[in-house]
């Protein structure tokens, strides 16, 4: 009988691991009930972006004097504004500029990030020291303060917003991208291939953009949301696209003098840039939280 218990035992010692890992791994792609949410609220946005006349059948700009200031009710379920306009039309119809604006600002600022970090780590040191100087002293500027002195230059619309909040966020992208580089470059796979004779262009090519900028995507996805609540902020002082066209943050800034008496021209365009915020960054955290192995 010894052993069969000796077996028996040595056994289970074998199959603990097994199972350990296998719980580990259930947990690693469990996903939680917040998680669920967020997707199905960035799914909803998505939608009013590309169709939002499938969620809502008016017309964002259709004024009506004898419906201005309605409070929420069966007709109009957010209320209407000063012009008679219904809230819900016009929140929809602002997803797009929001998440254009969002995703259009963060494209050029991991673009021209890319190329600032790519240069600033594989060039020799003095260009190095250059690049990052000047990276430094945008980095000491506020974003907001930034993009308010580009569009200053610019002027004013949706485009110039997109432009001023993307140039705004090249800083972080740069330091982002040259720390990733010079991590990648003293790697033994890019010491290995320059060793095989690989040229410097097809290292950089195959070898040190693909590892470097794979977690900077990731920390971008996080970066749409707070592009989004940076172009809300310009168009709350008055700096993005002119009215009547909808946005949150106009539709902010013009709520603000009738908070006394209609309280629902500033809590619901609040109410959608705090759940979009939210909810992006939700998603971009589980990524992050996901390709560096981590347990929810």
């Amino acid at each position: 009988m010894a052993p069969v218990n000796q077996s028996a035992s040595l056994g289970l010692v074998q199959a603990e691991p097994l199972f350990v890992a296998q719980r580990r791994s259930a947990r690693r792609w469990a996903v939680r009930p917040g998680l669920i949410l967020a997707g199905l609220f960035v799914l909803l946005l998505v939608i009013a972006a590309i169709q939002p006349g499938w969620l809502v059948a008016g017309d964002p700009l259709e004024a009506s004097a004898r419906q201005a200031f309605r409070a929420p009710d069966s007709l109009h379920w957010l209320g209407t504004d000063e012009n008679g306009r219904d809230i819900l039309t016009r929140l929809v119809y602002a997803v797009r500029p929001s998440l254009v604006l969002g995703l259009a600002a963060t494209a050029i600022g991991l673009l021209l990030g890319t190329v600032f970090g790519l240069t600033a780590g594989l060039g020799p040191r003095w260009l190095d020291g250059a690049v990052m100087r000047g990276v430094d002293v945008l980095l000491a500027f506020p974003d907001l303060l930034l993009a308010l002195v580009i569009i200053t230059f610019f002027g004013q619309g949706q485009l110039n917003t997109i432009i001023a909040v993307g140039i705004a966020s090249v800083p972080r992208y740069a330091r982002l991208v040259r720390a990733q580089t010079l991590v990648v470059r003293g790697a033994g796979y890019v010491e290995a291939a320059t060793t095989l004779g690989l040229g410097r262009g097809s290292v950089i090519v195959r070898h040190v953009l693909p590892n470097a900028i794979k977690p900077i995507l990731i920390l971008a996805t996080i970066g749409i949301g707070g592009n989004i609540v940076a172009g809300a902020a310009l168009s709350f002082l008055g700096f993005g696209a002119p009215p009547p066209a909808p946005e949150w943050g106009g539709m902010l800034a013009i709520g603000r003098n009738y908070l006394a008496n209609a309280w629902w021209l500033v809590a619901w365009p609040a109410l959608a840039i705090t759940l979009t915020v939210v909810s992006i960054s939700a998603i971009g955290r589980e990524l992050l939280r996901r390709s560096e192995g981590k347990r929810p």
